[in-house]
C-alpha cells in the first residue's frame, strides 16, 4: 500500500441528487479501510435504514467485508458523531447522518468532513423519500477523491468446473441486477406471481415473507458460511450446515417468484460434496453478494407507505390510553 491514511480521501456522490461529500479514511480499522479503498470505484443502490433512524447504507461489492475483523469498535453507534462512515459484516457501507435509535456496535473507517455534513443530511432526507414513497431509485458512487468514477463487481474463481460455471452465472445475474431492479422482483412487486403465492390473490403478505426470508439468507446464512469457512470450520461441518440452512428458504423464495435464486441453490447443493475449502468460499461469497443485492432491491421496492397510518406512540400517549 503506497497511500497513507492521512491522505486517503473518498468521495461519495449521488449524481441524480447533485450531491457529493468527501470522507477521510482516518486510520481506524485499517483492514476494512484497505478493502474499501482497493474496491473503488463502484456504484450501488442507495438504501436508508427503516427501523434504526437517520442512517444511510448500501451494499458494497466487497466480499471480504463479510469476514474481516475490526480492530476498533464503537460500542454503540448512536454515540458516533454525525458523518461517521462504517464498514459492516453485512456487506454494507453505512453513514450516520443524524439521530439513531438502535443500539449496535459498529466498525468505523472514517468520517465525512464537517463542511459536507449538511449536504449529507439532505442526501439522507431525499433517500428516505425514495425508499419510503417515491420508489425512484437513487444510485450512489464511491470513488477515490479527485479520480474518475466507474463501477465493477468482483468475479471470483473456483477450480471445480461446476462451481466455476455457477460462479460465472451468479456473477452475470448480479451484474444485471446491481444497478437495475431485477425482473423477478419487479414482477413480484407488480403482482405477477406465476405460482399463485398469496392467499386469496393478496400480494402484500407474499412481499413481506420474501423480505423476511431474503435478508437473513444473505446476511446471516451466507455471511455466516463465509465467516465459518475463513475461520476454519471443518469441511464436513460446513457442508452439513449448508444443507441445513440454505435449501428451505431458497425453495420458498423460488415458489414466491425468485426462481433464479432457487436454481442457483440447487446447483450449489448438487456440487457441494466435490468442493474444497477455497471453492466453497468462492461460491458462498459470490452467492452472498447476489442475495444481498436482491435484498437491497426488495427493501427499495417494498410498499412501506401501506402502513403510513400506523405511527409509533410516545410514552405520554401510552399513559393516556384507556
Amino acid at each position: 500500500m503506497t497511500d497513507t491514511f492521512s491522505v486517503r480521501q473518498i468521495e461519495i456522490a449521488w449524481p441524480d441528487l447533485g450531491i457529493t461529500v468527501t470522507a477521510e479514511l482516518d486510520g481506524r480499522n485499517p483492514e476494512l479501510a484497505d478493502a474499501l479503498w482497493e474496491a473503488l470505484p463502484y456504484q450501488s443502490l442507495q438504501g436508508h435504514a427503516l427501523v434504526a433512524g437517520e442512517h444511510l447504507y448500501h451494499a458494497a461489492p466487497i466480499p471480504s467485508l463479510l469476514h474481516l475483523s475490526a480492530s476498533t469498535r464503537i460500542a454503540d453507534r448512536r454515540d458516533a458523531p454525525d458523518g461517521t462512515v462504517f464498514c459492516s459484516a453485512l456487506q454494507h457501507l453505512g453513514i450516520k447522518y443524524g439521530t439513531l435509535t438502535e443500539p449496535m456496535p459498529a466498525s468505523p473507517v472514517g468520517r465525512i468532513r464537517q463542511e459536507d455534513v449538511s449536504a449529507l443530511q439532505e442526501a439522507g432526507r431525499l433517500t428516505w423519500d425514495s425508499v419510503y414513497s417515491t420508489k425512484k431509485p437513487i444510485l450512489v458512487e464511491v470513488r477515490k477523491a479527485g479520480t474518475e468514477g466507474g463501477h465493477s463487481i468482483p468475479l471470483l474463481t473456483a477450480a471445480h468446473p461446476d462451481a466455476s460455471r455457477l460462479i460465472h452465472d451468479v456473477y452475470k445475474a448480479t451484474e444485471l441486477a446491481w444497478l437495475s431492479e431485477p425482473k423477478e422482483l419487479a414482477d413480484l412487486h407488480a403482482g405477477l406471481i406465476p405460482s399463485g403465492a398469496g392467499s386469496f390473490e393478496t400480494v402484500l403478505p407474499t412481499l413481506l415473507f420474501v423480505n423476511g426470508e431474503t435478508r437473513p439468507l444473505g446476511y446471516a446464512t451466507y455471511g455466516g458460511l463465509v465467516r465459518a469457512a475463513v475461520q476454519g470450520m471443518p469441511m464436513d461441518s460446513l457442508r452439513h450446515m449448508t444443507r441445513l440452512l440454505v435449501g428451505i428458504p431458497a425453495e420458498f423464495l423460488g415458489y414466491c417468484g425468485l426462481e433464479q435464486l432457487w436454481s442457483f441453490t440447487q446447483r450449489f447443493l448438487n456440487c457441494l460434496d466435490q468442493l474444497d475449502r477455497d471453492d466453497f468460499l468462492s461460491v458462498v461469497s459470490q452467492l452472498a453478494l447476489y442475495i444481498n443485492c436482491l435484498g437491497g432491491w426488495n427493501l427499495h421496492l417494498y410498499p412501506w407507505e401501506a402502513g403510513d397510518h400506523l405511527r409509533r406512540l410516545r410514552p405520554d400517549e401510552l399513559v393516556s390510553r384507556p
